[in-house]
């Protein structure tokens, strides 16, 4: 089984926005600290395909938590890389308490994530640490939270992941995301088919030059990493990938509905 290189149920993410330019001078950075993720391609960018299924309310109370930027809030979001029976599908939630990151998710093998996904909890034996009691809770702590909102699938959002990690310390992970997509998904299919798709990333310049890169970290940050941020003179802003693709995405809606309305009248 590969190494997993998710880091530890709390942490920190910074997140910077950088044309691809940039992000391939940083790599060329990183790369003297870290090496690339097992999973990662070939050139240009040595990426892999990341989908995620985003749960939500009705009335989009887990979307609105973030934009009204609450303290203590969470995301239900069940992620996957491919449709090969042989690969997993993650169960997590992604709490934000104040400035750290508290994640719990429950790996399970995607050929017995169907009854999963119609609210069964799985057998041990479908799970890909059936031995580890955290992963048990996780999955349960899912199903309590998704119950008590009524939360279902809302929207599919997607990108590619250049990642590099520390095959010695498990508490430093940098990746860099490009190609952020987003579009409605009111079911719990897990596919990496995209209808009547938005590309999300950017703030109206061209979205593929646009790259979100993220520096997480466990314990403390690296020196290396503060070396970095001044090296390339990075500014930290918010990339919260549902709830800004969500914004871009019923933004784009709405005008192509007055487009129509406009017509029509």
């Amino acid at each position: 089984m590969a190494q997993d290189h998710t880091l530890m149920a709390s942490r920190y993410e910074l997140k910077y926005f950088v044309t691809q330019k940039l992000a391939m001078r940083i790599r060329e950075f990183v790369r003297q600290h870290l090496e690339l993720d097992e999973f990662g391609g070939g050139p240009p960018n040595y990426d892999y395909p990341v989908h995620s299924l985003y749960l939500d309310t009705s009335d989009w109370e887990i979307y609105w938590r973030t934009i009204n930027g609450d303290k203590n809030r969470f995301k239900l979001r069940i992620r996957y890389y491919n449709e090969s029976d042989k690969t997993p599908v993650f169960w997590e939630v992604k709490r934000r308490m104040k400035d750290v990151i508290l994640k719990q998710r429950c790996g399970i093998w995607r050929h017995a994530a169907g009854h999963v996904l119609n609210g069964q909890l799985p057998d041990p034996l479908e799970m890909m640490a059936p031995h580890d009691p955290a992963e048990m809770k996780a999955i349960q702590e899912f199903f309590r939270l998704q119950y008590d909102l009524g939360a279902y699938g809302k929207m599919h959002v997607a990108y590619e992941r250049e990642a590099y990690v520390n095959n010695h310390d498990n508490g430093i992970r940098v990746t860099f995301d490009r190609h952020v997509r987003v579009a409605t998904q009111f079911d719990q299919l897990l596919t990496t088919q995209m209808k009547k798709m938005f590309v999300c990333t950017g703030t109206g310049e061209d979205p593929d030059d646009v790259v979100i890169l993220e520096l997480k970290y466990v314990r403390r940050f690296p020196n290396w990493y503060n070396e970095l941020v001044q090296t390339f003179n990075l500014m930290q802003g918010g990339a919260a990938k549902y709830a800004e693709s969500t914004t871009i995405y019923a933004g784009r809606e709405l005008a192509a509905i007055d487009v129509i309305r406009n017509m029509v009248l």
